[in-house]
């Protein structure tokens, strides 16, 4: 069976350490054959820490990289070649042999330029106090100029050909800088050198190469960022342009002749809820922020701040409900509730008319940014209210958590490397489990994609 790894908050649950863990081998069990980049591009922040102690921090390579699992950037990726080249030294300087060798790119990507993260940037200034949190790497400009010149977006196959990607690279620099002003990035011709570079030591695949990564074995779907910062479904406008729930990785399943009833759908959350940079949050405790420091995890030039905020229930359980719902779940920093014994879980919001909310409404299909916009408004100026206290014992924390969103728990991690992580209920009844759940929720999934709004 394969398996798609989804955020269920506002990114930085620790998906990258969760997917590490299901590509290191285990006995009995079929290796995984690849793992598929879904969603998102060069912006991910993937921290995995092996036993002994290297550190690297995945973007655009999948987190099972460590244990030499190939990754496949799918067509729905967008992708960063200079970030990717430069990702790939890092490998090789942790001692991973030719990290582009294990890596596989769909022609169809889009491709993330100097010029896209240079016109992101000037928009985010333009902002001042109003600013998204954007991550400053282009992949709103892309996402969106792809929308507005789809004949026109490079792609990741164009970067074998000099004369198509000069002309495409010349028309994203004039387009945006007649709307922007004058870009600071290089010019075309060392973008042509760098990005001829890149085709020629990936190798470059059609859309068929997918559908023989499933048949040959598990698959691990690694998707990026977190649902509450989804394109339709996330608190607009603090969003991401991406679909960040299960529904990318459906979509490639049901292209590859696998319905999407084949995968175990995990969602990860952690034990207690962060984001970075402004939006709603409405658990928000600074001194989880001091007491609980992250190695990892800091402010950002272009985000802002690193946040931290108790366990929230009610956001949580709207990113499964807008997801569709999961079959499982993987509970990070379980670690946390014994260095933290003031942590809790809230379980409902009071807003300032009086109201009281246990549950985030959720709209089904597309999302309406308008509404959503009003729901944003609305959390912004809601305070935690019904507070629950499973107190040091991680294990009463997994029951809450499994009991808030009606979801078997079926990984724990009590630390960065795979070492850290239990799987609970042994594999066979997991799998019976899972299976039981999927084969329940097949005649109802859908396999839609969505555009950025």
């Amino acid at each position: 069976m394969h398996t798609i790894v989804v955020d269920l908050g506002y990114g930085d649950a620790g998906k990258g350490t969760v997917v590490d863990r299901l590509c290191a081998p285990q006995p009995g069990a079929a290796p995984v054959t690849a793992v598929v980049r879904f969603n998102g591009g060069a912006q991910a922040a993937h921290n995995v820490v092996t036993t002994d102690g290297r550190h690297h921090t995945f973007a655009q390579f999948g987190s099972g990289t460590f244990s030499g699992v190939a990754t496949h950037l799918s067509r729905l990726m967008l992708v960063d070649p200079l970030a990717l080249a430069a990702e790939a030294r890092h490998l090789a300087g942790l001692g991973v042999p030719d990290p582009l060798a294990l890596l596989t790119v769909d022609r169809r990507a889009l491709l993330t330029t100097p010029y896209h993260a240079a016109a992101n940037r000037a928009r985010e200034r333009a902002r001042g106090s109003a600013r998204h949190g954007s991550c400053g790497m282009g992949i709103g400009e892309t996402a969106a100029y792809a929308l507005a010149h789809p004949a026109e977006a490079p792609t990741a196959g164009d970067c074998t050909s000099r004369t198509t990607l000069r002309r495409k690279l010349t028309l994203l620099r004039d387009l945006l800088a007649e709307e922007l002003g004058p870009l600071d990035a290089p010019p075309v011709d060392a973008c042509l050198d760098a990005f001829a570079a890149f085709a020629g030591h990936v190798r470059l695949v059609d859309g068929d190469h997918l559908a023989r990564l499933v048949r040959t074995g598990p698959v691990v779907f690694e998707g990026a960022q977190g649902v509450l910062l989804d394109e339709w479904h996330g608190f607009h406008p603090y969003t991401t342009w991406s679909t960040t729930t299960f529904d990318g990785a459906e979509t490639l399943l049901a292209e590859a002749g696998r319905p999407p009833r084949c995968a175990l759908r995990l969602g990860v959350v952690r034990t207690y809820t962060t984001r970075h940079g402004p939006g709603p949050l409405v658990t928000e405790d600074p001194t989880l922020t001091d007491t609980l420091p992250e190695p990892h995890n800091g402010h950002g030039r272009w985000q802002g701040a690193f946040r931290s905020g108790h366990f929230d229930a009610p956001a949580h359980t709207y990113a499964a409900a807008v997801c569709g719902g999961v079959d499982g779940l993987a509970v990070t920093h379980l670690d946390a509730a014994a260095r933290h014994p003031g942590l809790r879980m809230v379980r409902g919001y009071r807003t300032p008319d009086g109201g009281l909310m246990d549950r985030i409404p959720s709209a089904t299909g597309r999302g309406d940014l308008v509404r959503q916009q009003h729901l944003t408004e609305r959390l912004l100026t809601a305070r935690p209210t019904s507070w629950q206290s499973p107190g040091g014992d991680p294990h009463a924390w997994t029951e809450a958590i499994a009991d808030a969103l009606s979801a078997p728990v079926l990984m724990e991690s009590y630390g960065p490397t795979t070492a850290d992580k239990v799987t609970r209920g042994g594999a066979e009844r997991v799998t019976e489990r899972v299976t039981e759940r999927v084969t329940e929720r097949g005649s109802r999934s859908t396999c839609r994609e969505r555009s950025p709004a």
